[in-house]
C-alpha cells in the first residue's frame, strides 16, 4: 500500500503539471474512497502549486471539514473565477458566514460552469429575501432532463406561496364579515411555517401583513403576532410583542396573561414571568398554576408552591408526584445550587459587574430551572465561553445547535474540543465521520474515550479495526466490551470487537462477541445507518462471515 500510495501520489501531481484534469480526479478518488486522506494531502498541496482546479476544491474541503476555514477559503478563492466546483464551495462557506458575497460566487458558478448547486443556492436566497415566485421561475428556467433536484425546491416554494394565498384569502372572508374567530383562524396555516420563516427569512414580512390584519378583529390574534415576533425577531421586536399581549388582556382575552407569563419566562424575567402567571392562575387557568407552581417550588417557597399544585387538582397524578418531591426536598434541606433560583440575582448583579463564571451560572440555572429559551442564554454563556472555559465552550455550541446555526455550533464544539472537552471531541469525531474524513474521526473519538466513555472508544476501536490497525484498535473496544453492559451500541461493539480478535489470531476468545453480533446486527446496527451510504457500508464488518470462518478455523 505504501508502494501504491506513492505512485498514486506522484501520478496525481504530473497530472495536474500537465493539465490532466480526467487522471488528476481518478487519482484523487483513490486517496478519497480509500479513506486516505492524511496521506493525500502532501500530494493536493503540490498540485494546487501546479494550479489544478480539482485540487483546489478537494484540499479546500478537507481544510474546511479539519477547521482551517480560513486556507479553505483562499483554496477555493484562487481558482473560483473559473471552476463551478470551487465557486460554489467558496458561497457556501460565505453564506455559513453570513457573508453577502455568497450570492456573486453562486451567480458565477451557475453562468459560468452551469453547477446545479450554485442555481439551487441563488433560488433559495431569492426565497430568502421573501421572492417566492420570481425563486420558483428562475429555477425553472433552462431546467434541462438531468436537472430533477430543483423540483423539490420549485415545489416547496409554490406550497408556501398556496399558505400565503390561503391565509390571505380567509382574512378577505373574515373582514368582509367583521368576523373575529375567521380572522384568528385564517392565521392557523402559518403557524406550522416557523421553519421556514428561519430558513427563508424575507418571508417573515409577508406573514407579519396578515397577523396585521387580523390583529385589527382580533384579540387572540394579537396574541399569536407577539409570539411570531418573538419566534422570528429578535430583542428589538419584544416591546411591540409585550405591547399587544398587554392590549389583548386589557380587551379580556384570557390567554393573554398565561402567553406574558410564558414570553417572560423565555427571556428570563422571572419576576414579570411571576406577576402575570399570579394574574392568569387566580382566574383559574390551569397551565398558569402549575407553571406558577413550578417557579415557587423552585425558589424554595414551599407552601406557595403546594398551594398552586392543589389548585391544579390533588387527583392529578403529576401533581402528587410534585407534592411528594417537595416533601422530601423540605426533609432533605437544600437543594443543590445549581438549582436554586434564589441565586439568580445575586449571580446577574456579579455577572453584569464582568464576573464570567458568575454569568455562565447564572445561564446554566436559567437553561436547566427556568425554561429560557435558547436565544436569550448566548449573552450569559459566550463571556466564559470566549475567555477560555471549555464547558461554556460546549454548551454554547450547543445552544447554537439547537437555534441552527451549525457553522457557530462547530467553531464552538472544536473550542471546547481543542480545551479538551471529552463531549465536545465526541462532536468533532461525530462531524468528521459525516463527512467521510475517517482518519481525522478516529484522532477525535480517541481524545473523547479518554474522558471514560464507552460509546468513544468503541467508535475509535472501529475505525481502527476498519484501516486494519488491529493492535490498536483492541484495547479500546476491550474497554466498550466490558463497559458497554446493555447499551443501544453493545452489538457493533461485539462486531468489530470479534473482528479484531480474530484478525489477532485470538480465535476462542472472539466467539462470544461475534455470536452476539451476528444474532443481532441486522436488527440493532444495520437499522442506524443510511441504506444509501455505501461508503459506510462497504467500511461495515460481516459478523456472521467472520464467525463462520472461525467456527471453521477451530473445527479443522
Amino acid at each position: 500500500m505504501t508502494q501504491e500510495i506513492h505512485e498514486r501520489g506522484e501520478a496525481l501531481v504530473a497530472a495536474a503539471q500537465a493539465g490532466d484534469a480526467e487522471a488528476v480526479r481518478r487519482h484523487t478518488n483513490f486517496f478519497v474512497l480509500q479513506q486516505l486522506v492524511d496521506e493525500g494531502i502532501p500530494y493536493w498541496e503540490q498540485a494546487v502549486a501546479a494550479g489544478d482546479p480539482f485540487s483546489h476544491y478537494t484540499l479546500a474541503r478537507y481544510r474546511k471539514i479539519r477547521g482551517d476555514r480560513q486556507a479553505a477559503q483562499a483554496l477555493y478563492r484562487a481558482v473560483a473565477d473559473r471552476d463551478a466546483g470551487c465557486a460554489y464551495g467558496l458561497g457556501v462557506l460565505l453564506h455559513e458566514e453570513g457573508d453577502p458575497e455568497a450570492a456573486d460566487w453562486f451567480r458565477r458558478g451557475w453562468e459560468q460552469g452551469r453547477n446545479l448547486n450554485c442555481k439551487i443556492e441563488l433560488g433559495k436566497l431569492l426565497a430568502a429575501e421573501g421572492r417566492l415566485d420570481e425563486a420558483a421561475k428562475f429555477l425553472m428556467k433552462d431546467v434541462a432532463l438531468g436537472d430533477i433536484a430543483v423540483f423539490r425546491w420549485v415545489q416547496l416554494f409554490e406550497s408556501i406561496r398556496e399558505d400565503f394565498d390561503r391565509v390571505a384569502a380567509a382574512l378577505d372572508a373574515a373582514e368582509a364579515g367583521s368576523d373575529p374567530e375567521g380572522a384568528a383562524q385564517a392565521l392557523r396555516p402559518l403557524f406550522a411555517m416557523t421553519q421556514h420563516f428561519s430558513d427563508y427569512p424575507g418571508l417573515t414580512a409577508e406573514a407579519a401583513g396578515y397577523y396585521r390584519r387580523a390583529c385589527a378583529l382580533s384579540a387572540s390574534a394579537r396574541v399569536d403576532y407577539a409570539v411570531f415576533l418573538t419566534d422570528t425577531g429578535d430583542d428589538a421586536s419584544w416591546p411591540q410583542a409585550r405591547g399587544l399581549l398587554i392590549e389583548a388582556h386589557e380587551e379580556g382575552y384570557e390567554g393573554a396573561a398565561y402567553a406574558l407569563g410564558v414570553l417572560h419566562a423565555q427571556r428570563g424575567d422571572l419576576s414579570d414571568a411571576e406577576h402575570w402567571y399570579t394574574i392568569a392562575a387566580a382566574n383559574g387557568h390551569e397551565s398558569s398554576q402549575w407553571n406558577l407552581a413550578l417557579l415557587c417550588k423552585r425558589q424554595r417557597r414551599y407552601e406557595e408552591a403546594e398551594r398552586w399544585f392543589r389548585e391544579v387538582g390533588e387527583d392529578d397524578r403529576d401533581v402528587m408526584e410534585q407534592l411528594d418531591d417537595i416533601a422530601a426536598m423540605r426533609a432533605g434541606g437544600d437543594t443543590g445550587p445549581g438549582k436554586d433560583l434564589r441565586r439568580l440575582p445575586g449571580l446577574r448583579e456579579r455577572a453584569e459587574a464582568g464576573d464570567v463564571h458568575a454569568s455562565y451560572a447564572h445561564g446554566r440555572i436559567l437553561r436547566d430551572w427556568a425554561g429560557v429559551h435558547d436565544r436569550h442564554l448566548l449573552r450569559w454563556f459566550e463571556p466564559a465561553a470566549t475567555a477560555g472555559d471549555p464547558e461554556a465552550a460546549s454548551d454554547l455550541a450547543e445552544l447554537y445547535g439547537a437555534l441552527g446555526r451549525p457553522a457557530l455550533r462547530d467553531q464552538w464544539y472544536r473550542t471546547a474540543a481543542e480545551a479538551g472537552h471529552h463531549g465536545a471531541c465526541h462532536h468533532m469525531g461525530w462531524l468528521s465521520e459525516h463527512h467521510h474524513d475517517f482518519q481525522e474521526a478516529e484522532r477525535w473519538y480517541e481524545r473523547a474515550a479518554r474522558g471514560g466513555s464507552a460509546l468513544s472508544a468503541m467508535l475509535a476501536g472501529k475505525l481502527k479495526a476498519q484501516r486494519g490497525a488491529y493492535g490498536e484498535a483492541e484495547p479500546l473496544l476491550r474497554e466498550a466490551w466490558e463497559g458497554s453492559g446493555d447499551a443501544d451500541y453493545r452489538t457493533e461493539t461485539a462486531g468489530y470487537y470479534g473482528l479484531t480478535l480474530h484478525r489477532l489470531g485470538r480465535l476462542t476468545d472472539a466467539l462470544e462477541p461475534l455470536r452476539l453480533a451476528a444474532e443481532r446486527w441486522d436488527e440493532d446496527v444495520r437499522p442506524r445507518y443510511r441504506s444509501d451510504d455505501l461508503t459506510v457500508l462497504s467500511r461495515m464488518v460481516d459478523p456472521g462471515r467472520e464467525l463462520a470462518a472461525i467456527e471453521a478455523a477451530l473445527t479443522a
